[in-house]
């Protein structure tokens, strides 16, 4: 699990770190750098694989740019040459990257400046702007060659893998309903929510009871549900001018008559589709140990998300996998869910201040904000000012 990510020169984000714990929620007006904090992190997870350039970028949900966009660009501030990136974990393994690209005439491919894993006080290696190897282009990273060196289970490897399955997941109404595709297939879902039939029939067949458990748990926050199932052959039960890929989920509605009560993922409610790629996402076996979803409340109703969001950990921990996730929201009542008394649960709050510097705060439930939460919830207190991240209009 990554406990502490650092970023200096990154778009909005001048030099800012953030603590992070097992499920963290980013808060802040349009614009404020949430989605910079969570592609920040995707591009490092390109160096930890060897290449950072746009290919190696779009896996990870990251959007692709030029140096002039990746590269922060203040009034009040000279423009650094690299960017710098830098990861520590919980067993004490650290993993920093600085990138060049030049402004005019960029490359595909961005250099490595330095580079640097180590565990505690321990080097496993290092490369610097004297370091040469002529067998090595500037152009690749050390640490995917390394991986293959280190045990398995080690710090140092556990955080390069970590670093590398990292992915940002922006899914949308039509990947999930199956009537476009995704064009970021990955395991067990694509970024965008395609293939949730396959990954949810995985899901059923292979679970565990814990699993299972969590997964009836998703199914009873939506109450017009009775069961879920996947089907190979929708047939009879949505137009043949459907667009749809092999499986399809088939979902019984408890309120309609018996022959009748048979819906796809195409005609059910799209709250459904978006709260069961939710927990296929934390349950799944094939899921990154790091997640990011860029606007986890979209489509789903205020209530609904408070549900959700007060379930991800339990989720998180049904898995049976070491996994961390990061969201960012917009809706109040996404506030409603977090459990602020459990350190592993941490909300921040994401502003830009008066040079257009992205700031980040963690949010404490100091002994005044649980007075005034005794009273208000915290998405009151939210819309009130009383927790900040709201924007200046």
């Amino acid at each position: 699990m990554i406990t502490e990510f650092l970023v200096e020169g990154f778009k909005s984000l001048d030099r800012e770190s953030i603590q992070l714990g097992r499920v963290n929620c980013l808060i802040g007006a349009n614009g404020s750098g949430k989605s910079n904090i969570i592609e920040a992190l995707g591009v490092l997870g390109a160096a930890a694989s060897g290449t950072v350039d746009a290919t190696s970028l779009f896996r990870r949900g990251v959007r692709p740019g030029t140096p002039r966009l990746y590269k922060s660009s203040f009034k009040t501030e000279r423009t650094r040459s690299a960017i710098l990136l830098e990861a520590k974990s919980l067993d004490g393994a650290l993993y920093r990257a600085s990138l060049l690209n030049p402004l005019e005439e960029p490359k595909p491919a961005w250099s490595f400046k330095t580079e640097t894993l180590t565990e505690g006080e321990i080097e496993v290696f290092s490369r610097g702007v004297r370091t040469t190897n002529g067998n090595l282009s500037s152009e690749a990273g050390y640490a995917a060659l390394k991986a293959v060196e280190l045990e398995p289970d080690s710090p140092a490897a556990r955080i390069l893998t970590a670093l590398q399955n990292y992915r940002i997941y922006s899914p949308n109404t039509p990947a999930l309903r199956s009537t476009v595709p995704d064009t970021q297939m990955q395991e067990p879902v694509g970024l965008s929510g395609g293939g949730l039939a396959d990954a949810v029939s995985v899901l059923l067949k292979h679970g565990g009871d814990a699993v299972t458990d969590a997964f009836e748990e998703a199914l009873d926050l939506i109450d017009w549900i009775e069961d879920v199932a996947v089907t190979e052959s929708p047939g009879g039960i949505s137009s043949s001018a459907v667009p749809r890929g092999k499986f399809s989920l088939k979902f019984t509605d408890r309120f309609m008559r018996t022959s009748r009560n048979v819906l796809t993922g195409y005609e059910a409610s799209e709250g459904a589709l978006y709260v069961l790629f939710y927990a296929v996402l934390c349950l799944s076996p094939y899921s990154p140990s790091i997640i990011a979803v860029d606007n986890l409340d979209q489509a789903i109703n205020p209530r609904l998300i408070q549900r959700v969001v007060a379930r991800l950990p339990r989720w998180l921990n049904a898995s049976g996998v070491d996994r961390q996730l990061i969201f960012t929201a917009h809706n109040p009542a996404v506030l409603d869910g977090l459990d602020l008394t459990d350190d592993a649960v941490r909300l921040f709050a994401v502003d830009r201040d008066n040079t257009g510097q992205t700031t980040i705060r963690r949010i404490l439930p100091t002994p005044e904000i649980q007075e005034l939460n005794k009273e208000y919830p915290l998405s009151r207190l939210w819309m009130t000012g009383h927790l900040g991240a709201v924007p200046d209009v």
